[in-house]
């Protein structure tokens, strides 16, 4: 495996090497199927396997799977997304102390708009008579 060569350096060679409208498009078909298998190109050609393929587009999908073996960049592995589920953080004291005190204030901030508003409502309407 060449260090220097990746998954996106054959792509571009690929897209270099064969400007038909077919393979861009195949090649873009790639990509975006690579995004949803975070750069694994086996799974990402899987993927592909029950979609229409443009006219032409099969001969440069096998010569990237070819290239990518021979690079040893097919079926990368790069662990579980990190950005899927962040871990759940314990809730210290700290943080509840300051949940409930955020609750109490409120709740009391309700309650005193309630009773300012019905004491409002009784002024306005007990004088009116």
């Amino acid at each position: 495996m060449n260090p220097d060569v990746s998954l996106y350096g054959i792509i571009a060679d690929l897209r270099r090497e064969h400007p038909t409208p077919a393979a861009m498009e195949t090649l873009d078909m790639v990509v975006a199927d690579l995004g949803k298998t975070r750069d694994n190109l086996k799974d990402a050609v899987a993927d592909l396997e029950g979609k229409p393929l443009p006219p032409g587009g099969k001969p440069v999908l096998d010569e990237l799977v070819e290239r990518a073996r021979e690079e040893g960049v097919y079926d990368l592995d790069y662990g579980p997304d990190p950005y899927d589920k962040p871990p759940a953080e314990p809730l210290d004291e700290a943080t509840a102390g300051i949940g409930a005190m955020l609750a109490f204030w409120s709740v009391l901030g309700v309650a005193l708009a309630i009773a300012a508003t019905v004491a409002g409502l009784q002024k306005i309407f007990g004088s009116g008579g």
